[in-house]
């Protein structure tokens, strides 16, 4: 009589089992995927934080950027190519290159583009203390206005190399930090027909564009980059005015949300 009492309470524990695995299966079919991958999305955003990749918007606003640390050969030529096509965009320096060059600091502010820090040293802000980062960006914004009297709140990490201690002081200290979400690999020194594709064909509502001053082809890539997707109804914007400055969230993609 014991044993069968044992061998039928052996029998309803595995039913028991079995029900709550089966009913935790169907739970977990019935959630949509998309909730399934926002819940994801807030867990990492949770645990880092990220800089702006780009932006989610219904509007078909672009941003391109440029990031300046040597050089200015091909400045010039960029400049009067945005002219031409009545585009606006963002430029990056380093301190020392806005120390050297004030006057490329000031050419691209009076044709109307941003010009955000790039850091002081242009080192990997990843290493640096908590001071040191306060350092690079006090200084570097210090220059920015010394040369052009205007002040900056855009700040890209060198190499694209952060962690949560540099984004989270560049918040405190009022800056958005920005990466990009479409790389024309420009300093790779490709041709002017390969940067133009890789940018035409990554670009999207929000995309933010990563080229260099100083690449080489860039400035022969921009006419083909800009009458094509001018033709796909995008607009260039500066990033300042692509990015929301308030009441948003960075998802775990660095996707930013209204």
């Amino acid at each position: 009589m014991e044993e069968a009492r044992m061998k039928a309470k052996s029998k309803n524990r595995g039913g028991i089992f079995v029900a709550l695995l089966v009913t935790a299966l169907l739970i977990t079919v019935s959630v949509p995927t998309y909730i399934v991958k926002n819940r994801v999305e807030q867990a990492v955003s949770a645990t880092r934080s990220l800089p702006i990749y780009s932006v989610e918007t219904e509007e078909k606003k672009v941003a391109i950027s440029f990031d300046c640390a040597w050089g200015v050969e091909y400045t010039d030529e960029l400049l009067s190519v945005m002219a031409k096509n009545d585009v606006r965009c963002t430029f990056f320096a380093v301190q020392f290159w806005v120390e050297k060059y004030p006057e490329y600091a000031q050419k691209i502010v009076d044709a109307g583009h941003e010009l955000g820090t790039h850091s002081r040293t242009h080192s990997y802000m990843s290493k640096l203390s908590y001071e040191a980062i306060k350092d690079e960006l006090t200084t570097s914004l210090s220059a920015i206005e010394k040369a052009t009297g205007q002040k900056s709140n855009l700040f890209r990490a060198p190499y694209g190399d952060y962690n949560n201690l540099l984004v989270d002081t560049a918040t405190e200290m009022g800056l958005y930090t920005i990466q990009w979400d479409v790389d024309s690999l420009d300093w790779k020194n490709l041709s002017a027909t390969e940067i133009a594709m890789r940018v035409i064909n990554g670009t999207k509502n929000g995309s933010i564009i990563l080229c260099h001053n100083n690449g080489l082809h860039t400035a022969k890539a921009l006419p083909l980059i800009f009458s094509t997707l001018k033709n796909r109804g995008y607009e260039f914007v500066p990033i300042g005015e692509l990015i929301y400055k308030e009441n948003y969230r960075i998802d775990g993609n660095g996707r930013q949300h209204q």
